[in-house]
Parts: C-alpha cells; sequence; structure tokens
C-alpha cells in the first residue's frame, strides 16, 4: 500500500509531517510517500535519524497557502504538494493521501482531480465527535458545503455509515440527524424531507437528535451540513477546552487542591486525551473517487502518525467502492419506489 502525506500542509509542515511519518513507519510495512521541498523534507528526515525504507520523498516545488483562493490555487499551483498527491492517487501511483493544508484548497482539488462518485451531489466532510465516556460518533458534514438539501444529508448519512462500520468497527450505526428537537414534524423544509429521506433508506436510521444528546452518544452517525456541522465541532471543542482549563486551574488554587490533583492525574489525562483531536487521526472527504483525508492545520507529528494509521483501512476496505455501489442499490430502490 503507498500512503501520500502532503509534507507541505498545515501550520507545522514539513516538521510535524516528517515526524509522524517516522512514527507511522515504524508500525506498518506500507511505503509512504512525503510530497514537498525535496530539501526540507530532507533535512527534517535527517533530524530524526530514520533508517527505514519505507518512506519516499516525492519533490513538490510550489506550495498552496491558507491564503490562497481554493479553486485558482489547484488550477495554478500544479506543482503544489497538494496536486502532485492527488493526482498521484488518481494515477494509480498511491492509495490515500492525507493533508493538513487548505481545507478548501483540499475539498476543490479532490472533486476536480479524482472527481466525485456517481450518484453523489456533493462531497462531504466527515469528522470524528468526541463522545463522553464513550466510543466516538462521526459528523457528517463537517465544514465541507454551508447549505445542504435534503437528498445532500441523505448522502451523508449513508457515507458516514458506511465509513464507520469499514474503518471504525461500529456494526449497524445508529444514524441521527441533526434539529432544534426530536419530533418528526420539526425542522426547516429540508430538514422534514431529508427525515423522510433517511427514514425509507437502508441506514439505521433514529430521527431526529439535538445537540445537547451529542456529547453523550446520541448515535454513531451525526447528519447536518456543513454549516452546522462546523459550529457543532467548534462549540465543543472550545466548551471542553475551557472546562479542563478551569478545573486545571481550581486544582492549582492552594496545597490540597494539589495533591488532589495529583492523585487524579490519570483520569484527567485521561479526559483530556478524550476530546483531543490528534487522538483520532483526520476527517475523510466522503463522496470523492478516492481515498482522502483532511488533518487539522495545526496538527502534531502524534495526529499525522494517526491520520496514517486509520487511513489504511479506510483504503484496504474498499470504502470508496463500497460506497459507490451503494449509490447505485439506493438508486435502484428509489426508481422502484417511484415505479409502484
Amino acid at each position: 500500500m503507498k500512503i501520500v502525506l502532503d509534507g507541505m500542509g498545515g501550520d507545522n509542515a514539513p516538521e510535524a509531517i516528517v515526524k509522524g511519518a517516522v512514527e507511522a513507519a515504524a508500525l506498518i510495512k506500507d511505503d509512504i510517500y512525503i510530497v514537498g521541498r525535496r530539501e526540507e523534507i530532507e533535512a527534517e528526515l535527517n533530524k530524526t535519524r530514520f533508517k527505514g525504507k519505507n518512506i519516499k520523498i516525492v519533490d513538490a516545488r510550489e506550495v498552496i497557502t491558507m491564503e490562497d483562493s481554493p479553486v485558482k490555487a489547484i488550477r495554478r499551483k500544479t506543482e503544489s504538494s497538494m496536486v502532485i498527491g492527488l493526482t498521484m492517487v488518481r494515477d494509480g501511483q498511491g492509495d490515500i493521501f492525507i493533508s493538513g493544508g487548505n481545507t478548501g484548497a483540499l475539498v476543490v482539488g479532490a472533486r476536480m482531480i479524482l472527481g466525485r462518485i456517481e450518484g453523489i451531489d456533493r462531497p462531504a466532510l466527515a469528522s470524528i465527535y468526541p463522545c463522553l465516556g464513550g466510543e466516538p460518533s462521526l459528523l457528517v458534514d463537517a465544514g465541507a458545503s454551508s447549505e445542504a438539501k435534503a437528498q445532500n444529508l441523505l448522502e451523508s448519512g449513508l457515507m458516514g455509515s458506511i465509513y464507520m462500520e469499514k474503518v471504525w468497527g461500529r456494526e449497524n450505526p445508529r444514524v441521527g440527524l441533526v434539529n432544534l428537537g426530536t419530533e418528526e414534524s420539526k425542522g426547516t423544509s429540508v430538514i422534514k424531507d431529508a427525515y423522510q429521506k433517511l427514514k425509507a433508506s437502508p441506514v439505521n436510521f433514529v430521527g431526529n437528535v439535538e445537540a445537547r444528546e451529542l456529547p453523550v452518544g446520541a448515535c454513531e452517525v451525526i447528519v447536518c451540513d456543513g454549516f452546522v456541522g462546523n459550529v457543532i465541532l467548534k462549540l465543543t471543542e472550545g466548551v471542553a477546552w475551557n472546562i479542563l482549563k478551569l478545573i486545571r486551574n481550581k486544582m492549582m488554587k492552594n496545597i490540597k487542591n494539589k495533591l488532589a490533583a495529583l492523585m487524579m492525574r490519570s483520569d484527567l489525562n485521561a479526559m483530556k486525551k478524550e476530546f483531543d483531536y490528534e487522538e483520532y487521526g483526520g476527517a475523510p472527504i466522503l463522496g470523492i473517487n478516492g481515498p482522502v483525508i483532511k488533518i487539522h492545520g495545526s496538527s502534531g507529528a502524534n495526529a499525522v502518525k494517526n491520520a496514517i494509521l486509520k487511513g489504511i483501512p479506510y483504503s484496504r476496505e474498499n470504502v470508496v467502492e463500497i460506497i459507490r455501489q451503494s449509490m447505485l442499490d439506493l438508486e435502484e430502490i428509489i426508481e422502484k419506489d417511484e415505479e409502484e
């Protein structure tokens, strides 16, 4: 298997990308291709004293920055690490592409270079959503499209269900639709339509879910448009880290609290780990003709390593092909219902 990394994508590139690749390379036998400015990547690789043979460098002279216009960047910076990496996957020279670069450019590039799966109107960004004291959920869409039609929400539910089952091993995952109430009659016309479509689909649809239920694991697959999804993610992240900060400040207030903090250190570290995005790898762009994973722009080596490790089953379990076949099956069901 050939894993392709955007060596120049992200705030901490190429240092964190190289370190994460080295950590992952020690755990797997697959080849890792780091795409970017050769001299910079070689310099970082030399710092790690890596002696293995499963990391290779692909030279790319241009870099797509966070300030670049997505469409213009993909069209004009053809020698960038992102464009070359996506092209490698398209041409069969790579099995999966992972990038911490410009999200908009990555989504646009994936659509333009790899193309959409037939039957998918809009690809979706699927992000792992941490749950208190339990296994995480998958939130789809996390920001690829700020607006969505009912059909797009149906596609997100179907793709998310397949991903959770094949990559995370969650059998028959529950799919919930984010709404302002659990009643079937609640929500906008788009949400009501999406409810009926999901209800009639093959997924394990559990109905509407309210935002307050998400942190306690209301469902395994959370369906919403990209605007709502991005707000949910950032609000949850902000609340979680501020609560942890408040607890830390309280624990450091006096000697008694400091002693209690020492006794609770392992529990506090476990709580922090539950909400650390670096532990979950990256967010797949579902609906594209090839496995593509977006990692956080500020990812460190640990996030890069985990994205590589989670990316392996994404490719090996043929998730893209399963989604493609599922969309064909769904179209047949819809056509049959319309004929009846």
